[in-house]
């Protein structure tokens, strides 16, 4: 029990990875290749960093639509991927099976409800875990037992945030994230928010009422209260989602680097193989 659980929003990194390295690398037969190469080599460094007893990755299901587009006609609207990185997305689940760790994604279901899952199933056996994203909407899951990590500048960094981190870079407690998100409103998603309220008044709101709903109760923003309660249940993340069993694991170094080396990417499958010599 002294190993954490890793838990990896495979989609939030891959697109930083994506972004982080030139489009012009490539792999064989010129397929585009820098998404594999960033995310592997940022997969490795998280296990050699955290040693953890076993890796889960969440991915979206970009195919299906989940419970929160079906709530809100405009949420994410807007968002492209190139050709490149969609290739490349399709791949890095398989990257994961490859390594003996779990890939994760389901239809009606986003990457970080998986990462809620994960991390409420392990906190349930008393284990900790670490969440590695850049969705700052998984602040909500900051406890005593679970640390985010956050890339900054690309990938090269990482800050860790805990309750107190939260606390002092939205002024609100963990479990009150998903208020404060649906008060301030999320432009990456494309929620509004509620009319006038920023990142401040949101904060005070919450120090003053506790919760949204008491807020609603008490007859402030009478004209959008709905949109509010369903504004807070999108970010809320839903810890319901399937997960497959998360046993302890031992990285595949061997098939690992075979599946790596069949993509073309020859050093990165060389750095594999020679971890598992």
């Amino acid at each position: 029990m002294s190993k954490p659980l890793l838990v990896i929003d495979g989609d939030s990194l891959a697109h930083r990875a994506y972004h982080a390295l030139p489009k012009t690398f490539r792999r064989a037969e010129r397929r585009p290749g820098n998404a594999l190469l960033g995310f592997s080599n940022f997969l490795l460094r998280l296990w050699d960093s955290e040693q953890p007893r076993a890796v889960l990755v969440g991915w979206d299901s970009l195919e299906h639509p989940t419970y929160r587009h079906e709530l809100f006609a405009g949420y994410q609207a807007g968002r492209e991927f190139d050709d490149d990185l969609l290739e490349q997305l399709d791949l890095l689940p398989e990257i994961v099976r490859a390594f003996g760790f779990v890939a994760a994604k389901g239809a009606g279901y986003e990457a970080d409800d998986f990462l809620a899952a994960a991390v409420a199933q392990e906190e349930e056996r008393r284990g900790t875990a670490v969440v590695a994203t850049s969705d700052r909407d998984s602040f909500q899951l900051a406890s005593d037992r679970t640390t985010i990590l956050q890339p900054i500048r690309g990938v090269s960094e990482l800050a860790r945030i805990g309750p107190a981190e939260v606390r002092e870079r939205y002024g609100v407690e963990p479990e009150q994230v998903p208020d404060f998100i649906a008060l301030r409103g999320d432009p990456s998603d494309r929620l509004p928010g509620a009319k006038g309220v920023g990142p401040k008044t949101a904060a005070n709101l919450l120090a003053q009422y506790g919760t949204l709903e008491a807020m609603l109760e008490d007859g402030r923003f009478e004209a959008q209260a709905e949109e509010l309660r369903m504004y807070r249940r999108m970010a809320t993340l839903d810890a319901s989602a399937p997960l497959p069993p998360l046993t302890d694991q031992t990285p595949n170094w061997a098939e690992a680097s075979s599946f790596i080396r069949e993509l073309g990417l020859n050093a990165l499958a060389d750095r594999v193989a020679a971890l598992g010599a």
